[in-house]
This record gives C-alpha cells, structure tokens and sequence, in this order.
C-alpha cells in the first residue's frame, strides 16, 4: 500500500502534498524498526587459510532525534538495540601439531549492541511526497554480550571480544510523505574502526595468534517512523 501510494504521488500529475511543512521543523522525533547483517573483517600476520565467518540476520529497534541544520541538511541521532549472531569455523590446518576435536574449530560470537550513531543527513529537493538522501557519520557501539574481562579463553571454549566499538556509516535512503506521518526506508553499510578480538592468553594460540586484526562490518536495512 504504501509502495503504491509513493509510486501514484510520484508519477501521477496531480501534485497534493502530504505533510508539507513536516521538515520545517527544528526538531523532530520517531522510530525505527529493521534487520542487520553482521560480518567480520578478518587481517592476518602469515598467510593461512582464512577463518570463515556465517552470518545470520539481525533485528534493530532505536529511536531517531533529527536537528535540521539548513533545507537539505539534518544532524541526527540514532540510538538503537541491535542483535546478531556470528559463527567462526576455523581451517584444521591452524592446529597443525596440536590436538583438537570439531568443537574447536567453531566458535559462536553472540553480540547485543547498544549503537549510537552521529550522522549527517544529505537531502534533494523534495519531489511531490518523495525526497531521496544520502547520510554518513560515526558511531560508537556498547557490546553487551561482550566477555572481554572472562579470565577464560579459548583454551577453556571462552572466544572473547572488545566491550566498546567505533564504526564509521554510509547509506542512502528515500523519505516518503503520507498523509499522517513520514515514512523512510534506508539502507547503510557499518565498518569497525577498531580491533574487536580479545587475544588469548598463549602467544601462539591457534585461535587468536593468526588474528592481526579482526573488525565488524555489517548491512543495516532500517524502516523509520517520524
């Protein structure tokens, strides 16, 4: 219904527009609803096989707090609860001269992220009810499913990762003007700034010794409410 709506306001030659004077506001406020897909970046000291990464698809609730800053630009903040699973399975050959069962080439990385962007918002002209944008900023992230300060790990079956986490974001959507609120669909891409691997104890873990860096990247795809 609301495809066909934009789609009819869009191309048809009748022009009502819906909310009209929704943007002039200085503040406003809404929701978002949506689903992530969460990967890792691995980069390695020696060149082995590469540790393989199986996503699974998220969900993402937050809140959004829009500051217009001119006609085609708005600041905005985001804060949201994003949930994700990842699953490592790790080539046997890591463990060349170490014993090992199945279970230690899987390791299960749970995340709950308190996510927290900043982000600049870049509009066209609006056109009838529809007015596309590109948005891009940082980030910062709490993971709290995080077990970095677990004196447990990988050894013991403890995989541990970092508490805290900057991203950087770039994205595009489109606004979409009905006749009792706005509606926007968004896209964007999330890249980790910093390392997220917590090293194990033993230098030359098989887990973490082969690890140079390892950061989060991901595909946000947001519905939001205003």
């Amino acid at each position: 219904l609301i495809v066909h709506t934009a789609s009819a306001q869009l191309f048809s030659k009748e022009k009502i527009l819906n909310n009209e004077n929704f943007d002039k506001d200085f503040l406003s406020w809404g929701y978002y609803l949506g689903f992530s897909s969460y990967d890792f970046n691995f980069d390695y000291n020696q060149d082995k096989p590469d540790i393989l990464v199986t996503k699974s698809i998220g969900f993402n609730v937050g809140l959004v707090g829009n500051l217009r800053v001119s006609e085609y630009i708005d600041l905005r903040l985001e804060p949201g609860l994003y949930i994700t699973n990842r699953e490592l399975t790790y080539p046997e050959s890591y463990f060349d001269g170490i014993g090992f069962n199945e279970a230690d080439l899987l390791r299960e990385v749970k995340s709950t992220y308190i996510h927290v962007p900043l982000l600049l918002k870049f509009s066209t002209k609006r056109l009838n009810n529809i007015k596309p944008f590109i948005v891009g900023g940082l980030s910062t992230a709490l993971n709290l499913s995080s077990n970095q300060d677990n004196p447990e790990d990988n050894s013991g079956g403890q995989f541990r990762t970092k508490k805290s986490m900057m991203f950087y974001e770039v994205g595009f959507g489109i606004d979409l003007y009905l006749p009792y609120f706005k509606f926007t669909p968004s896209i964007r891409g999330v890249f980790a700034i910093n390392d997220e691997i917590v090293r194990d104890d033993d230098p030359n873990s098989p887990w973490t010794s082969n690890v140079y860096s390892m950061k989060t990247r991901g595909v946000f795809i947001n519905f939001t409410f205003q």
